[in-house]
């Protein structure tokens, strides 16, 4: 048998609740902050590749050309990945804890980008992201390797060999 609660304790109770769940708002300082970070970040990327076509155009070396040319393409992409690592957590945050994001729940693009129920769902997709960052950053260093021994190739196949273990995990459940 359930007992009735002085009215004052519930009233209290009540505005304590209502300030719990208004402080969901907070959510909106990462939701910012992250959309602010991805813009900066898919800049500074963009920026890299407009580098990149200048020194093409501008006519030099082919060989120095060339030796940035992969330096540069990996870490633009690294940046790209980053940002929109950033903007799907916005996203997900804002959907999670604000409200659901009306012209993404029209557009056929909302159901394949924005598919996040649960926080679970949101891990799922950033870890997806972490894991690509995770193998381009590799691939940007072995770009720099000098490898002076058969043993350090050898090191590289197990990391090429872990990249492919982690992508068929990642992509198991689908």
């Amino acid at each position: 048998m359930e007992t009735q609660k002085h009215p004052i304790i519930r009233k209290v109770e009540l505005l304590f609740e209502n300030f719990l769940w208004n402080t969901r708002w907070l959510v909106l300082v990462a939701v910012i902050a992250s959309l602010l970070s991805s813009f900066v970040i898919f800049m500074v990327g963009f920026y890299e590749v407009l580098h990149l076509v200048g020194a093409f155009l501008s006519g030099g070396s082919y060989k120095h050309f060339y030796a940035k040319l992969l330096s540069v393409v990996i870490a633009s992409v690294d940046l790209f990945l980053i940002g929109t690592f950033l903007l799907v957590f916005a996203l997900g945050l804002y959907e999670l804890f604000i409200s659901k994001i009306d012209p993404a729940e029209k557009d056929p693009l909302g159901e394949r980008v924005l598919v996040i129920r649960s926080l679970e769902d949101l891990k799922e997709k950033l870890g997806r992201l972490v894991i690509m960052v995770l193998i381009v950053s590799f691939f940007k260093q072995v770009l720099h390797l000098e490898f002076k021994n058969p043993l350090e190739t050898l090191y590289i196949a197990v990391g090429v060999l872990m990249i492919s273990l982690a992508l068929y995990f990642t992509h198991k459940r689908d």
